[in-house]
């Protein structure tokens, strides 16, 4: 029996390295192309192209590899069963914060905290942020997540902050398991799913912001959902970087048989919905003002709606989500949703102290008196041979 237990697991991880390797030529990982190089790129695209109609056009092809590409329609049907799990709701300094899962899919959660208005407007909707995190050990957890989060509620938000596979709560999986994109990306539209089926939530006013793999988050699910309204997507968007880790690049969603695109793209699917860019001087975001923001400028300009897309470009800055970027965040959200940044104290900058910065522990979602759920699948293998999918 062990020997047979063996010689399937054997087959398994060579049925997908044989898919992977099926999939190796049209990845684009990484520095994929010189600067210079992607430059070349977006100046023969945006010639080929002039009015809404063509840029429509090539906005279809460029979606539909992302969808075909990372096999989203082959996840499951998606349900409007949710199972939330919240518990350990604490009152803050005008705010909520919850630590919540809800179900993905059958036996798989997306874990993460639930911030909301302390005391909403009676018969007042509230405009939701959904937050995708980058990379970073169980960045959930870390101050400057909380910050946002805890500021973003104040103002006037219901904010979701959700692990990426493999961090904080989110054990089910690696974050190194082939279909790491596909997942993380169905899990933001389960986020969206369950945020606008809440009845504190106004469905018309949904804005979504992460920095870095959150920021590849942030453009992939404005890129595909049409739901959301305002995006702003930090220290992600390049012409020649297209993403580092296999949660962002590991699966052909830039080129195909009969397309190449590049992430300035698939940000520029957005329009003309508002979107921010923020970049800075110290990574792959540096030549945001001269080569990517252009671009995305045009396509804003085919509808006649350059007013929306904006950049915030910080040059002395390096790779982050700190506190001039997310404070630029704070003014772009409070002009596009129904939100109120002047909740927040101001003396010469917004003034975060009111925001009470809470402990690993106290933010779990999955402790010994709430235990992840006895059918939650658990490994690499169980979660794929569940979907059917590699």
């Amino acid at each position: 029996m062990k020997t047979l237990l063996r010689y399937s697991q054997v087959i398994f991880l060579l049925l997908l390295s044989f898919s992977a390797s099926a999939q190796e030529p049209m990845l684009c990982q990484g520095a994929y192309w010189e600067e210079d190089e992607a430059n070349s790129y977006l100046k023969k695209w945006a010639s080929e192209w002039t009015s809404q109609k063509d840029w429509e056009a090539r906005a279809d092809v460029i979606r539909k590899g992302i969808i075909d590409g990372m096999k989203l329609e082959q996840m499951p049907e998606r349900t409007a069963e949710f199972n939330p799990i919240i518990h350990s709701t604490r009152e803050m300094d005008g705010y909520i914060i919850e630590n919540i899962a809800i179900e993905s899919f059958r036996g798989f959660f997306i874990t993460g905290n639930l911030y909301r208005p302390l005391d909403p407007e009676p018969f007042h909707k509230s405009p939701a942020i959904l937050i995708p995190h980058g990379h970073g050990k169980d960045k959930r957890y870390q101050d400057v997540v909380q910050y946002r989060a805890a500021s973003l509620a104040r103002m006037g938000a219901v904010v979701f902050v959700y692990d990426m596979l493999g961090y904080a709560d989110s054990q089910q999986t690696s974050h190194t398991i082939p279909i790491a994109l596909t997942l993380q990306t169905y899990n933001s539209i389960r986020v969206l799913d369950y945020l606008t089926s809440r009845a504190d939530v106004d469905t018309t006013q949904i804005g979504v912001t992460g920095g870095s793999g959150g920021g590849t988050q942030t453009i992939l699910i404005t890129a595909i959902d049409p739901r959301i309204t305002v995006s702003v997507p930090a220290v992600m968007v390049s012409a020649y970087f297209f993403g580092g880790c296999v949660c962002e690049s590991g699966m052909p969603i830039h080129k195909s048989a009969h397309h190449q695109t590049n992430n300035v793209e698939i940000a520029a699917l957005a329009a003309p919905r508002p979107m921010l860019l923020i970049s800075d001087g110290g990574d792959w975001t540096k030549n945001t003002p001269r080569i990517e923001f252009p671009y995305i400028q045009k396509v804003y300009a085919a509808y006649g709606a350059e007013s929306k897309a904006d950049n915030v470009h910080l040059p002395n800055e390096r790779h982050d989500y700190n506190y001039n970027k997310r404070t630029a965040a704070y003014n772009f959200f409070g002009h596009y949703l129904d939100i109120n940044p002047g909740k927040v104290p101001y003396n010469d900058g917004y003034d975060e102290s009111f925001v009470t910065i809470l402990s690993v522990e106290e933010l779990k979602v999955f402790n010994t008196s709430h235990p992840i759920p006895a059918h939650a699948l658990q490994g690499d293998e169980a979660v794929i041979r569940y979907l059917k999918l590699n």
